[in-house]
């Protein structure tokens, strides 16, 4: 079956006032027809979009566009961040795993998904490429789905793969898709934050990574570990030497054993390029990849996530800094959990230990209106580039007298005074 193929004005006019839309996002921000539904805006009567990470030129959530569109993120990234937090726009906190359910179960319906594909092959499937997620149940969940088809989006499989048939509107546009270097922002602390952690990872484990050059900091320390394993909601380029390498074979893993499983890929057109049509990979839907029981059964799973900030009792703070959305909930806590459960397991959270501006991040109390990604209960190994302590089993006192031994030395004299202030004893 072809493509129905026609400009985007043509396919915009389908788009009913009030209408719910899904974006496609992260790499696969399907910025051409984004930019085209910011000029063609008269077509969109207070449309609600919802998406998750987007990347790049976002014009429909600048300001003067909130009478065509309403920007309803499951994730707080740059491009919608100030539209939130100006209240031309909204948040929802929910576990990434957990976002394919809202359209599933209808609690958010979904009128319209604008994704962005490769073109078909023979027989009419195109690819959702580096970018599955919840993109796979919101085309399964839309009444409409519109596709930007380009010949730059890698071809992946797994849930990527889409007949023809379920797209009505199609726009054929050629442009590069978004790129992070992670490793470019990589510093000295973040090294050494890697260094630790991959001191913590055995052979035989099973890695997830979240976004961030700490992730990538990481993978580059793990050249001489042996059968490793991936089942991670995203993949980076730190990737591709260790699996060029054997080091990442996937043979240890008791499900989806010899493949690596991830949701979406974030990179490098290196990496973009690495993925195309490499049946090593299997690009799932959410839903699977992040489901805390799925994750569990697999052995020595290591989960690697940041954040903002942490106090001194373990309660982590990852999607506000105070009551300013930054981020998200995301996949945190579902690997967290799904870490802990895993048979030598071992959940992370890395962060340096003060921001590129000196702010501290290990504090004694949360900022006013942070929000509590990770519970306190949830948390074990805590690193900085001061050391890496496990909280699990600790009581309050204890965690705060190992999370003292983190935190940058000229914060340390303050931290001590509100140890012994909240505990009586330092």
């Amino acid at each position: 079956m072809n493509l129905n193929y026609c400009d985007p004005k043509e396919a915009f006019a389908l788009i009913k006032p009030h209408s719910r839309l899904f974006i496609h996002g992260s790499a696969a921000t399907p910025t051409y027809l984004v930019r085209q539904m910011a000029l063609h805006k008269d077509l969109f009567e207070h449309v609600e979009v919802v998406c998750i990470s987007v990347y790049g030129d976002f014009p429909i959530a600048q300001s003067g566009m909130e009478d065509h569109f309403y920007i309803n993120a499951l994730f707080v990234s740059d491009p919608v961040r100030a539209a939130i937090n100006e209240g031309r726009g909204g948040y929802i906190p929910v576990f990434l795993s957990e976002i394919p359910e809202l359209f599933k179960r209808n609690v958010l319906p979904l009128d319209v998904a604008i994704i962005q594909v490769s073109p078909p092959d023979e027989h009419g499937f195109v690819s959702l490429g580096t970018s599955v997620d919840a993109a796979r149940a919101a085309v399964d969940h839309s009444k409409l789905v519109i596709a930007q088809v380009n010949p730059m989006m890698p071809r992946t499989s797994g849930d990527a793969l889409i007949h023809s048939s379920r797209i009505q509107k199609a726009i054929w546009h050629e442009e590069a898709l978004h790129e992070v270097d992670y490793a470019s922002k990589t510093g000295s602390v973040e090294q050494e934050i890697g260094r630790l952690i991959a001191n913590l990872i055995e052979n035989g484990s099973t890695l997830q990574m979240g976004i961030g050059s700490i992730p990538d900091s990481v993978l580059s320390k793990l050249g001489n570990h042996k059968n490793l394993g991936i089942h991670t909601e995203m993949l980076s380029d730190g990737v591709i030497p260790l699996i060029m390498s054997g080091a990442v074979n996937n043979s240890q893993k008791k499900i989806n054993q010899g493949k690596t499983v991830t949701s979406f890929c974030a990179g490098t057109r290196k990496l973009y390029d690495f993925v195309n049509n490499n049946l090593d990979f299997a690009f799932l839907d959410v839903d699977y990849v992040n489901e805390p029981g799925i994750i569990s059964k697999n052995p020595k799973v290591v989960a690697i996530n940041s954040c903002i900030e942490i106090d001194i009792t373990g309660q982590v703070c990852s999607d506000s800094i105070g009551t300013w959305a930054y981020s998200g909930v995301g996949g945190q806590m579902d690997f967290i959990r799904g870490a802990a459960m895993s048979e030598d397991g071992k959940p992370i959270i890395a962060l340096p230990s003060r921001t590129g501006k000196g702010v501290p991040r290990i504090v004694s109390s949360l900022k006013p209106g942070a929000g509590v990604v990770t519970s306190r209960a949830h948390v074990h190994w805590v690193v900085t580039e001061y050391g890496a302590v496990n909280l699990f089993g600790k009581n309050m006192h204890q965690r705060a007298v190992d999370l003292l031994k983190l935190a940058h030395p000229d914060d340390r004299e303050a931290l001590e005074k509100a140890v012994r202030m909240r505990f009586g004893k330092q």
